[in-house]
């Protein structure tokens, strides 16, 4: 199995390679009704565009996705979904120079030892390039939630190598190229940028995304966990090698009677959780955060070997983010999306019959007789 499927009742399956004639991928479990029209997924797949700004690789693609099926009239029919996006802007002969060369920190040596084979033109399957159908996806299932459901999806830039950025106005994160929560340290951004693509180097970044209107019950308790499903999702993401929910990391120096989040009358005190207890959703904010590595494909020459095994070094050249962080926002937005649709129906099929309202009055009930 080549892993290709993401999901249980909400599923995707995608294709395609970096240098391929087109991308595209099938959406299963859609339930119908739900208008959709090509530019409602165009919308989320301009946010990920690459040459958005002269700070990502400058590769000239139009992104446009085209609808192929499950949709009439303008609504989803509950059948499956095929969406394409062309590839319009390939120049494998950008890396006819490096083809009998592994790349160090990409998936080039591991694609040949397993496979015996490898796709060299930008990495192939492996290309951060796939990334535009799980976003595509993402918007049908990111539509459905804030229709349906009333859960919204905000992602932002939380960390830029040194640069620590705080979510001061979140209204303007789709208005700047680094997806910024603050519009003070625009130009200190962008002045680390131009000096760190003159080096020739990378660098990694952090995203944080949130989730709000989340309803309760979300997740199962145990292999399924909403965070497990959500980690799993997020770390399927190129260059992403950590996640944390909540406080994270940090809950290794809290006591805990400082982590838990106490329960009020008017609900909870604070999320340090990040929005599930036991593995289900809490009825808080989803609070979870990625780290990505610095991006592999730079020009400050490296060892390697050569698919015969001698030792030689490498340099890199053509079009590279110098940071896959500045783009990943929106391809974090949609994985939590696709999670959080696919536990919704889930959730929605066992326990449709739940009165979560009549068992919060019961609670309600009780907690005064008792007093």
């Amino acid at each position: 199995m080549a892993g290709d499927s993401f999901g249980k009742l909400f599923t995707v399956t995608s294709f395609g390679e970096s240098h391929g004639p087109a991308l595209g991928c099938v959406v299963d479990g859609c339930p119908p009704g739900l208008a959709l029209t090509e530019a409602d997924i165009q919308t989320d797949l301009d946010l990920r565009r690459p040459g958005r700004s002269r700070h990502v690789t400058q590769r000239k693609e139009s992104d446009t996705v085209e609808i192929l099926s499950g949709v009439f009239e303008g609504e989803t029919t509950g059948t499956a979904i095929g969406l394409l996006v062309r590839n319009e802007d390939q120049r494998s002969r950008d890396y006819s120079k490096i083809k009998d060369k592994f790349r160090p920190g990409h998936a080039d040596l591991t694609y040949f030892k397993k496979y015996g084979r490898r796709d060299y033109r930008g990495g192939g399957r492996a290309s951060a390039r796939e990334t535009v159908m799980r976003v595509a996806a993402g918007a049908i299932a990111r539509k459905f939630l804030a229709e349906r459901v009333g859960i919204s999806i905000r992602g932002y830039l939380a960390e830029l190598g040194p640069h620590r950025l705080e979510p001061v106005a979140l209204d303007t994160v789709n208005e700047n190229p680094f997806f910024c929560p603050d519009p003070g340290q625009l130009d200190a951004l962008e002045a680390f940028m131009i000096a760190l693509r003159r080096e020739g180097d990378s660098i990694g970044a952090r995203i944080n995304v949130v989730a709000s209107g989340m309803p309760v019950g979300l997740g199962e308790p145990v292999f399924d966990k909403l965070e497990a499903d959500l980690a799993h999702a997020l770390m399927s993401i190129n260059a992403v090698k950590g996640v944390e929910f909540g406080d994270g990391f940090r809950v290794v120096q809290q006591r805990g009677s400082e982590h838990r989040d106490e329960i009020r009358p008017d609900g909870f005190a604070k999320n340090s959780s990040g929005g599930t207890l036991g593995g289900i959703s809490s009825g808080q904010d989803i609070l979870v955060s990625i780290a990505l590595k610095p991006t592999s494909s730079i020009q400050v020459p490296g060892a390697t070997v050569d698919t015969e095994g001698k030792a030689t070094d490498i340099v890199t050249t053509g079009r590279h983010d110098p940071c896959v962080g500045l783009r990943a926002t929106p391809i974090a937005e949609a994985m939590v999306a696709l999670t959080l649709m696919d536990h919704y129906l889930r959730d929605r099929a066992q326990n449709i019959d739940v009165d979560r309202a009549a068992s919060a009055d019961q609670r309600d009930s009780a907690k005064t007789s008792t007093q």
